[in-house]
């Protein structure tokens, strides 16, 4: 598989909560460091993800904000 994306992060999910209709996905990329995805419920269940198992944050975008206090 080729990607576009220039910021793949391989992980494993620690946390799958399913809603109605969206899914909430905390992926843990190293001890300490997570990120959190929301796709769709079906998208999930497509994709069959559950705890525990590798995984992909793929990260596409044209501006990243920074800000500090």
């Amino acid at each position: 598989m080729k990607l576009s994306t220039r910021n793949t992060l391989k992980g494993t999910i620690k946390k799958l909560e399913l809603g109605a209709v969206n899914a909430e996905i905390t992926l843990e990329l190293s001890p300490g460091i997570e990120i959190v995805s929301i796709i769709t419920k079906s998208s999930a269940e497509r994709l069959n993800l559950a705890e525990s198992i590798e995984a992909y944050a793929l990260i596409k975008a044209s501006d990243v904000a920074i800000a500090v206090d």
